[in-house]
């Protein structure tokens, strides 16, 4: 079968794509008070629901629907300033589709159900295939070559995975099974004991959340699905379980080409605080897993014309400094020194400060004599000046600040006494 550029470039022109975004992201706790997950920022300048989003344009898959529902505010902000500039008269465009009881008298009631509630606006843009995304994950990937996997295998349906550590799974992903083929013979939603791959005792073949579809395929197993009173309408609980052994559903193995060797596919769930700190942390390596510098994969987003960073005095006890950084636009560093943290853009940082370790998200204002370490301080945080944080565990705790296991301690406004606004 050809799967040249021209037949790839069929395949994505024939693809609507629908992102699921309308995520709760409880685990975040207070940083996902006031906005969904797939909103919440990331990498300096970017929010989760960059990523998928530039996966489908930079895979040339250009007509994408995003779902939206809980505490949707931000991210449709985000939607119409950074996404709405598409041409619709040239067969692309990002539509922003909210919960609006298309089909029955309840918001979505899960995966399946937020797609079925929209299969007229599916059926609208007439595709060969629907391509269903999770909007809360971090990575690169061509859709085009999961297409093409998908349309070499006259599949019915095609799940995207990836190896995973045993304990990594527990609870946490669907896990399939798989034939030599890559049929896919079993699929469990977040079991406790994951069945482990033939070849390796320790990974098991994880469900990244992004399936393709036939179109019409997708729709017959949405309709039965919503007759259906007992199922919860969901993709790994209802829908892929009850069509594995009658019909053509495969697994596609991610696989990133720039990793080299054995080393994992880069794909972060970023559901908690210490993998939302750690994944930020990663890129501010010499070498990060995830490379936000290649020009032939941009992360497209929204940014406002801001100044460059700024970093002023150059005295012994007052240089304004950052080592092993991600440094944003619109940030000054005055007087201070910041080693192997994230600042968002238009954080300022005054004289005298001690910052490690640091995710600092946008319009934060650090004030003299703060020292802070292993912390996520969200946006448009005032600091007081003196501030000690992430020194004292259980002084952090008293404060009402949120430490988690790992040590990382969360910082929000309301823990501060400080109005909230501004998402």
């Amino acid at each position: 079968m050809d799967t040249g550029p021209r037949y790839v470039s069929k395949l994505t022109r024939n693809t609507y794509a629908l992102i699921l975004a309308g995520g709760r992201g409880s685990r975040l706790h207070e940083l996902t008070e006031w906005r969904a997950k797939p909103a919440l920022f990331f990498g300096g300048k970017f929010r989760i629901i960059d990523f998928p989003l530039s996966n489908c344009i930079n895979s040339g898959v250009r007509r994408v629907g995003v779902v939206t529902q809980y505490k949707a505010h931000s991210l449709i902000k985000h939607l119409v300033r950074g996404w709405g500039h598409f041409k619709k008269e040239l067969g692309e465009g990002v539509e922003i589709l909210p919960a609006s009881q298309r089909h029955s008298d309840s918001w979505y009631m899960g995966t399946a159900d937020a797609v079925f509630q929209n299969i007229d606006i599916i059926r609208g843009e007439i595709p060969e295939y629907v391509m269903i995304l999770s909007g809360d994950h971090i990575y690169r990937q061509d859709y085009g070559d999961m297409l093409a996997f998908h349309a070499e295998h006259d599949a019915d349906m095609t799940v995207s995975c990836m190896e995973v550590p045993l304990e990594e799974a527990a609870g946490n992903f669907g896990v399939m099974s798989v034939d030599r083929e890559h049929r896919i013979l079993g699929f469990s939603e977040k079991p406790k004991h994951p069945q482990h791959v033939p070849d390796n005792p320790d990974n098991c073949l994880a469900s990244m959340g992004n399936y393709v579809f036939k179109t019409e395929f997708l729709f017959d197993q949405l309709r039965k699905d919503s007759k259906n009173e007992g199922s919860d309408h969901d993709f790994g609980k209802n829908i892929i379980p009850s069509i594995i052994k009658d019909h053509k559903v495969f697994a596609y193995r991610f696989v990133d080409p720039d990793t080299a060797g054995d080393q994992a596919a880069y794909w972060r769930d970023v559901g908690n605080l210490d993998s939302y700190w750690l994944a930020n942390m990663e890129l501010a390596t010499p070498v990060p897993p995830l490379n936000l510098y290649d020009p032939r994969w941009p992360i497209w987003t929204f940014q406002e014309q801001l100044p460059p960073a700024k970093f002023v005095f150059d005295d012994d006890d007052r240089r304004g400094a950052a080592m092993d950084s991600l440094v944003s636009s619109g940030c000054i560093i005055s007087g201070s020194t910041v080693r192997k943290s994230v600042l968002f853009s238009n954080v300022r940082i005054h004289s005298y400060s001690q910052i490690d370790e640091a995710v600092v998200l946008p319009d934060v204002v650090i004030k003299r004599h703060c020292k802070l370490r292993k912390v996520i301080i969200d946006r448009g945080c005032t600091v007081p000046e003196g501030t000690v944080i992430g020194y004292d565990r259980e002084a952090d705790i008293k404060k009402g600040y949120r430490v988690t296991e790992k040590g990382v301690t969360l910082v929000t406004r309301a823990m501060l006494g400080q109005p909230v606004g501004g998402i």
